[in-house]
């Protein structure tokens, strides 16, 4: 395996196979108890290897996080898509152009100017757009509460001005946040009640809404009952990170994305140990800094994947990274990390690091490297 990784040039994007798709399988498997489908957040990866695993497992549709991931995907073969950003009235006619070329693309929107937007664009073009209401179920980033009134208003102005009202949705971001198992628990019982509820009150109002679409990665992986949820949404699972190993979802042997990089330098007095991974390399994403484990800018391990025990990325410049151990921990830098050490970084953030790059480098079990394309922009 080493040989194969020694020919490549870094800092590079490294994806670990076998550990992604037993992540993939084990977010599929949790799909299938609780009885609902399972819609991935591609957003992440932006990679048709990495999708086309995720539809092997057993994934039925997408969601995606722009127009041009949609438009990707769409000339790949799939075309039950999902756009989980409120639509921005500008953006409709391209929209409209994925729609006609047959992808069934669902929008969202959380506001009446919003719904408003939507329906005299359907009106003036001949379109009956399918739309999700985002649903607010835990203050933490946009959506509409079930127990406004607005809600009712939203679903009326798409029902009766042209458009197909699908359902709701929402997603929990607040759960990023916690770390113990029951804290987790109870937020994903609050995601699904929320939105449950508020497909009910449009049900009750004499509207239809016939899905209900729930998810991020710490709810997903930790609802015990999704009653009354038709979809279950994901993304950051099929790589996992520092983050989530922190929020208590994952183990580290799990995190199946990593920054190849070389030692390019010491600085003997201060025990730094210079990479080739800045945070150009890394991202910007300091996640972890606020959980309870501040992980600086990454975990460092060698070139196999295994940990080494007290070594973080400490610090970061554009192309520069600082790597150091524990204060106490006797290294010979020098020694056991001649420039031209290859090393392994596992990210605080899987999507801002991911997104660093224009391909994955996918290694596979018996040390086999692929180039996997990714996807960037909007």
């Amino acid at each position: 395996m080493t040989i194969f990784i020694d020919s490549l040039d870094t800092p590079v994007a490294l994806v670990d196979v076998s550990r992604m798709q037993r992540n993939i399988q084990r977010m599929q498997n949790q799909a299938n108890r609780q009885r609902v489908r399972l819609r991935p957040h591609v957003k992440t990866t932006k990679c048709e290897q990495v999708v086309a695993a995720q539809v092997k497992a057993g994934a039925q549709g997408i969601t995606v996080s722009t127009l041009k991931e949609a438009q990707a995907f769409f000339a790949q073969g799939i075309t039950d898509i999902l756009y989980a950003v409120a639509m921005a009235p500008t953006k409709l006619n391209q929209a409209l152009e994925l729609r006609r070329a047959g992808c069934s693309l669902t929008i969202v929107t959380d506001s009446v100017a919003g719904a408003r937007a939507i329906t005299d664009f359907c009106r003036s073009h001949g379109e009956r757009f399918e739309v999700f209401i985002e649903i607010d179920s835990d203050h933490h980033r946009s959506g509409v509460r079930s127990d406004d009134p607005v809600l009712i208003e939203i679903a009326r102005i798409l029902h009766e001005g042209g458009a197909v009202l699908k359902g709701v949705m929402t997603h929990a971001g607040e759960s990023y946040k916690l770390n113990t198992l029951e804290a987790l628990q109870e937020i994903a019982e609050i995601e699904r009640s929320e939105c449950v509820t508020a497909a009910e009150v449009i049900r009750s109002a004499g509207l239809p809404c016939e899905e209900v679409s729930v998810g991020s990665t710490p709810t997903a992986l930790s609802a015990v009952n999704l009653d009354g949820v038709t979809e279950l949404r994901a993304g950051v699972y099929v790589f996992f990170d520092l983050v989530m190993h922190n929020v208590g979802v994952c183990q580290l042997d799990e995190l199946a994305l990593s920054v190849l990089t070389t030692v390019i330098g010491h600085q003997l007095e201060k025990g730094w140990i210079i990479t080739d991974s800045g945070w150009m390399a890394m991202s910007r994403d300091r996640g972890t800094q606020s959980q309870q484990c501040d992980f600086g800018y990454g975990l460092v391990c060698d070139a196999e994947g295994k940990l080494i025990d007290g070594l973080q990325l400490r610090s970061a410049n554009q192309e520069h990274g600082v790597a150091s151990f524990e204060e106490g921990q006797k290294v010979n830098i020098e020694q056991q990390f001649p420039i031209g050490t290859r090393l392994r970084i596992l990210p605080n953030h899987a999507c801002a690091t991911g997104a660093q790059y224009q391909a994955y480098k996918a290694l596979e079990e018996n040390g086999e490297i692929s180039h996997w394309p990714r996807l960037n922009g909007w």
